[in-house]
């Protein structure tokens, strides 16, 4: 049986589009998304504002679109999308993080999912928790059905699933806006997921931005590393798997990951996956995952001392107060004062450069 293969490049400023191209013709791309066909590029917003490593870069959105364009892949087949969470704006986003001027240059145009047709959709496979999480259905963007996906997440740490990647990207696309009802079974819910894409999309394929990673209290209030790697593989377990290896984890201790190997759904082990280009046997960022004060909140109302009071906090009207209180946090407290600080060192280096210069 053939191995689960992922592609790890070293790169620059200076050259990076020309290491996202070489890198994805490594990982076979047209093996997993024949050129012509419709396919999503699901790019990544965990927040509207710019926050080095939070989102999809600039550079790994150019990289893709560019290399799809040069390799013959029409640009009326490619659809660029996002959702929105309770704290995040699709359209502010895609300006902010700088994906609008590169979508326009390339002639795609960006389709938020707040704007799209939803349906209910009944999956054949059995589902692990999302079908009790949503008994009265699971809604999915309705033109998901038969689109091919390619995933644009970045590497770091999250404080719900201890890492992020390729299969939790899939959490901002397949689940609408109250998808935060699955936070309290987040492993069985990535499990799901994958499910849901391998009987919804004819192939998936994943690109991953490791020039600039977090580390820390992920996906937003995080450290950033710049680590200048970047990774991709038509399969989404065992990227999530290499990814979380070089942060310094046990791939097969986070659930989420063992949960897709035991399953069948792709390759969990390191062992078991082939790693082209790049030596990673030696490399660990020593990464730790932490739980930012918003999660901590969150955690202990849905499984905590807190629990008691999860219906009325979380599950009615009164739960406007939520994303009240993480915008007050992370937008008016946490990024004016931390974040700015953290910006403003790395706008000091190459890659802040490089950020700096996209227009």
């Amino acid at each position: 049986m053939e191995k689960s293969k992922v592609v790890v490049l070293k790169t620059s400023p200076d050259s990076i589009l020309e290491d996202y191209k070489k890198l994805i013709h490594m990982a076979e791309l047209e093996k997993f998304i024949s050129a012509g066909s419709e396919t999503l590029i699901k790019l990544n917003l965990s927040w509207t504002k710019y926050f080095p490593a939070c989102s999809s870069q600039p550079w790994q959105v150019e990289g893709l679109v560019k290399t799809l364009i040069q390799a013959g892949y029409p640009e009326d087949s490619l659809y660029p999308v996002e959702n929105k969470t309770v704290v995040t704006n699709p359209l502010k986003g895609a300006k902010n993080n700088k994906w609008s001027p590169i979508l326009k240059k390339y002639g795609l145009q960006f389709y938020p999912l707040t704007e799209v047709d939803w349906v209910k959709y009944d999956f054949k496979e059995p589902l692990l928790r999302l079908n009790r999480v949503f008994p009265n259905g699971i809604e999915i963007p309705k033109m998901y059905i038969g689109k091919n996906v390619i995933h644009l997440p970045t590497v770091k740490t999250h404080g719900h699933s201890t890492t992020t990647g390729s299969i939790k990207n899939s959490f901002g696309g397949l689940l609408k806006e109250v998808r935060h009802y699955a936070h309290k079974y987040m492993h069985e819910v990535l499990v799901d997921l994958l499910i849901m894409q391998k009987e919804l999309h004819p192939g998936i394929f994943s690109v991953m931005d490791g020039t600039v990673c977090g580390d820390g209290a992920g996906p937003r209030t995080m450290e950033p590393k710049i680590k200048n790697l970047i990774l991709a593989s038509g399969d989404s377990v065992a990227i999530d798997s290499i990814a979380a290896k070089l942060m310094g984890f046990n791939p097969l201790d986070i659930p989420y990951i063992r949960m897709c190997h035991e399953r069948g759904l792709g390759t969990g082990d390191p062992a078991e996956i082939e790693v082209t280009g790049e030596d990673i046997a030696e490399i660990n960022f020593g990464f730790k995952s932490k739980k930012s004060f918003v999660i901590w909140g969150d955690q202990m109302i849905r499984k905590g001392f807190l629990r008691p009071f999860e219906k009325i906090l979380l599950h009615s009207p009164l739960v406007f107060w939520a994303p009240f209180a993480s915008n007050v946090y992370h937008d008016l407290f946490w990024y004016p004062t931390v974040g700015r600080k953290k910006i403003k060192q790395f706008s000091k280096t190459d890659w802040g450069k490089l950020w700096e210069g996209y227009e």
